[in-house]
């Protein structure tokens, strides 16, 4: 995938016409004092991918470079995958599951977070000791394993089938995870190897009840089983808890569709939210450079269109509470090439995905800033809107840069919501611009 976005809404932005026309930019009162509580309130959830330490070269240790740690109150490591027999697993299966990256990859006392270097004996290494080395230093950090994504999504609908496979899958998710029971990797791993790792589990199943992947299965059931998924997942975190006596309970999330016809298709909203600590709520892909025209990708209105407020409207109509709603920004843009029709290329006919640095029509927000400042593209806003692109007469990218953040903050503490989710923390520039800008404009600051 990119793991998990290149497909994400490709699909869904099939579904233009089902959608009911949006209310235009404007606020429905609350207030910018509202929201959960003080600004300190607001979950600010950032994914960390497990690739990304290769090709970007992105660790764990640059979150506290960046500033970033710091603001964050979740880390949402991607991904887990569910095997074909519906189970989580981890392993060392090119595709599949990296256990390398995970656990068993040392790394020197230069990437890490406490500046020691890794030993050959310790039982955990690699990205989980990194982040348990984050959370020393940052104690009220969370950190959750979230379990699927755009490609590992292939079983969730086999595993959730019936009671039994959903009682078993959602144990070996807690025993692997929360339990922290790691295969043996050479020294790496065993029972208990990464305890205390994880604070709880983000569900990224895409999508129940309709097409996700290419391989990936759906059933007309599985909102009813996605349903009992989350209540076993609940249970069974919430006993485990206690056996512990633990002072605070596993956190339970999941990353939740646009499109009202997949929210329809999957979800029982008024249930699954009884059990869910909060959604993240897709608020990007709502147009991707496969397509045969630009469009925007995150715009916070858009009459007739996806956005970010047709979003969280469809999600409060069908019963989501709002402080459970987390709204997802892309930290990432959409791009064209071969733009032609004039103007500032928006909506208009196009040849095909823009070239870009690890996937054609997919860039980081730090290669677009540069962009920005080379003088080649001009920076457009749609004010009204809420959202931004860049344009040079043949390429355009659609993103999201610290203005739109800035007003997306307002809009959560201005609609009481739960908070931001960001789609993924690699991607931000070297200090952290984006992840300041939201944290600054969640707190009113």
């Amino acid at each position: 995938m990119r793991r998990s976005m290149l497909g994400r809404l490709a699909v869904a932005a099939c579904s233009l016409s089902l959608l009911t026309a949006f209310a235009p930019a404007g606020g429905d009162g609350g207030g910018a004092s509202g929201g959960p509580g003080s600004g300190t309130s607001y979950k600010k959830v950032g994914y960390f991918t497990q690739w990304g330490v290769y090709g970007r070269d992105f660790q764990v240790r640059d979150l506290e470079a960046n500033g970033s740690a710091g603001k964050l109150t979740h880390i949402n490591y991607a991904f887990g995958n569910v095997s074909a027999d519906g189970r989580c697993f981890t392993g060392n299966v090119p595709g599949e599951a990296d256990a390398w990256a995970d656990y068993a990859r040392p790394l020197d006392a230069a990437d890490s977070v406490d500046g020691v270097a890794d030993t050959v004996d310790q039982p955990l290494a690699g990205n989980f000791n990194q982040l348990r080395e984050l959370k020393a230093k940052h104690p009220g950090l969370k950190v959750l394993i979230s379990l699927g994504g755009w490609s590992w999504s292939t079983h969730f609908s086999d595993a959730a089938l019936t009671p039994a496979s959903r009682k078993a899958f959602v144990a070996s998710c807690i025993d692997l995870y929360i339990k922290g029971d790691l295969p043996q990797d050479g020294t790496r791993g065993g029972a208990g190897a990464a305890a205390g790792v994880f604070d709880g589990i983000d569900l990224d199943w895409e999508w129940p009840g309709s097409a996700g992947d290419t391989d990936t299965t759906y059933r007309p059931e599985d909102k009813r089983n996605f349903t009992a998924l989350v209540k076993e997942f609940r249970t069974q975190l919430d006993a485990y808890a206690r056996s512990q006596k633990r002072r605070t309970k596993y956190e339970l999330t999941a990353f939740v569709p646009t499109a009202p016809a997949k929210i329809d298709a999957g979800f029982d909203v008024r249930r699954i939210m009884r059990d869910l600590d909060f959604v993240n709520l897709q608020g990007y892909d709502f147009h991707v450079s496969g397509e045969p025209r630009t469009a925007q990708q995150s715009a916070l209105y858009a009459r007739g269109d996806f956005s970010v407020h047709g979003t969280v409207e469809a999600w409060k109509r069908r019963g989501a509470p709002a402080h459970k709603l987390v709204v997802g920004m892309p930290f990432y843009g959409q791009g064209w090439t071969g733009v032609s029709g004039g103007g500032d290329g928006m909506g208009q006919p196009a040849a095909g995905p823009a070239p870009a640095t690890w996937a054609a029509g997919y860039e980081d927000y730090k290669a677009l800033k540069k962009l920005a400042e080379s003088g080649a593209y001009q920076v457009h806003r749609d004010r009204r809107g809420g959202h931004a692109w860049l344009f040079d007469g043949t390429t355009l990218w659609t993103y999201d840069d610290p203005w739109v953040l800035r007003a997306k903050a307002d809009y959560v503490r201005e609609h009481r919501l739960g908070g931001a989710m960001f789609w993924s923390l690699d991607a931000d520039t070297a200090d952290g611009e984006l992840m300041t800008a939201v944290d600054r404009g969640l707190r009113g600051s």
